[in-house]
Formats: structure tokens, C-alpha cells, sequence
């Protein structure tokens, strides 16, 4: 049998900020694992949403008369309406009403909420984007249909609603259960701009939407939006997916790092590494 000990991850000693907040430190963790150097830098905070009462009134009619079908847009917003009928003491109701009706999931994340509960998800949008929604939706019959819609946080998803305006249905009713607190942290945030532009980083991976618009608006508050642009270009930028990846682009920005099908933070791991392995440059102390 071979003693010889295995060869150190292509991460060894890379310098990583991550700007995940709701699973930060499990992102950590995978990079630390693998011998990254991980700097937690929280751009996002989620809260629930201030107005409890139209959320408690939204579940409790949500029980009563569940609908044909829930869009569930974020396993976030999930979550965090189970909590909501768990603190007026209906989570199994809520549960119930999940189970009687159609639900149609953006991505992999809601679907995995549901498998918590004990139940599935019916549908998955043909991508996991508002665009990917509505041609989902556009392929089934939804006269006279009663749909809900769990917002992604405070967005109201103007196009999602203008579609669903003209699909002749019943009625449809929205639940916005979180919202962002993005001025948290405002002078940690400033730190790692000026960070990257002095080239004390290797790569910054970017998980949500939310991340890079928060990212770029404490730049331009801030002033920093010149060394921001100079340090993301000497830095390997990482989207978690195809969506992300496109906002950053759009903002003039190189995506270096990105899975090629799965779009999880596992998979954004090992992106990375194979990324680092490519490069094959040299680790600085």
C-alpha cells in the first residue's frame, strides 16, 4: 500500500472572501476544508419581514382555502412562512395546505424545504429565473385558477405579475415572509474593496443577486468604485450559477468561476479548485 500522503487542494492557502450570508458557514467550511484561507464577509442580511400581521393574515387564509398552485420563488421564503405558522402555533396546518395544493418551484432550494416537510414539489420552472417561471407557467392551463406567490424578498416581480395579469385567472395573492437589511456591515464591506484593489485576495464568490448590487453600491457611496473595478480584475470572480453570473457581466465584469450544470455550493467549490489547478500560479505568503 502507498504511504505517499495526498497532494494539497489547488485551494491551499488561496485567500477567499465569500459574501454568502444565509449558509456562510457551511460555504466556509468546504473551502476551509480544502485549505483556503476564507475571509466571511456578510454583504446581506435576511430578516423577516416587519409587517407580521399581513404574513399571519396571508397564512391563515393560505389554511383556510389553500390555492391550485404556490410559486414558491426561494427556499428562504419557505422557511421562513413554516416559521411564521409555527409561531401562531399552525406549522402542521400549514404543512396541510402545502400538501393540497400544486407547488411550483424556481429552483432546487424551495424543492429541498419541501422534502423537510414531507412533501415534493409538483413542478420545477424550466429555469431557475422569473423567465424560467412564466414559461413554465405559460404551458399550463390556468383559467380560473387561484394561485399564491412567495415573493423573493422585497421584490415585487412587476414582470412575473404583468403575466400573470393576463392569464385569465381566478386570483392570484402574494407573501413577501423576508426582507434584506443590506446596510449592515458597511465599513467591513469598504475594507474588502480596499483590499482587492491592494491585491491582499485571490477570489470573491458570489452566491445571490442581492451580494453584487450591495457590493456595488457601498463602492459608489463609498468612492471606491474605481479600485473595486481594479481589484475584481486582478481577483477569480465565482458565480454559483448562470443568473448571478449574468448580473455580474452585465456590471462590465469577468466571471471566471462557475459550475457547469449543478448550481450549489458544493459544485462552486470544486469550480474553484479546478480554476486555481488551471492557473497552477504560485500561493503568496
Amino acid at each position: 500500500m502507498s504511504t505517499r500522503k495526498p497532494l494539497d487542494s489547488a485551494l491551499a492557502g488561496r485567500r477567499i472572501a465569500l459574501p454568502e450570508s444565509r449558509q456562510l458557514d457551511v460555504l466556509a467550511a468546504l473551502f476551509e476544508r480544502r485549505q483556503a484561507r476564507v475571509r466571511r464577509i456578510p454583504l446581506i442580511s435576511i430578516h423577516d419581514s416587519p409587517d407580521q400581521a399581513a404574513i399571519s393574515q396571508w397564512l391563515e387564509e393560505f389554511m383556510a382555502r389553500p390555492p391550485d398552485m404556490l410559486i414558491v420563488l426561494t427556499g428562504e421564503g419557505l422557511r421562513r412562512l413554516q416559521a411564521a405558522a409555527g409561531r401562531l402555533g399552525r406549522e402542521q396546518d400549514f404543512i396541510r395546505a402545502l400538501g393540497q395544493c400544486e407547488c411550483l418551484c424556481r429552483g432546487p432550494k424551495p424543492g429541498r424545504v419541501l422534502k423537510a416537510m414531507g412533501l415534493q414539489a409538483d413542478l420545477l420552472a424550466a429555469a431557475p429565473t422569473t423567465d424560467g417561471v412564466i414559461e413554465t407557467l405559460g404551458e399550463l392551463d390556468l383559467a380560473g385558477k387561484r394561485l399564491a406567490v412567495q415573493l423573493y424578498g422585497q421584490d415585487p416581480n412587476l414582470k412575473l405579475r404583468a403575466f400573470l395579469d393576463q392569464c385569465g385567472l381566478h386570483s392570484y395573492s402574494t407573501v413577501a415572509p423576508y426582507i434584506y437589511a443590506d446596510e449592515a456591515e458597511t465599513a467591513r464591506v469598504e475594507a474588502l474593496i480596499r483590499d482587492l484593489a491592494a491585491g491582499q485576495l485571490d477570489m470573491i464568490a458570489f452566491t445571490s443577486q442581492p451580494q453584487w448590487r450591495r457590493l456595488l453600491k457601498v463602492a459608489r457611496e463609498a468612492g471606491l468604485e474605481a479600485g473595486l473595478k481594479a481589484g475584481l480584475g486582478r481577483v477569480l470572480v465565482a458565480a454559483v450559477g448562470p443568473v448571478v453570473a449574468e448580473q455580474i457581466r452585465n456590471s462590465g465584469c469577468e466571471v471566471a468561476v462557475m459550475p457547469q450544470q449543478s448550481f450549489f455550493m458544493k459544485p462552486l467549490v470544486r469550480a474553484a479548485e479546478q480554476a486555481f489547478a488551471d492557473r497552477a500560479g504560485p500561493v503568496e505568503e
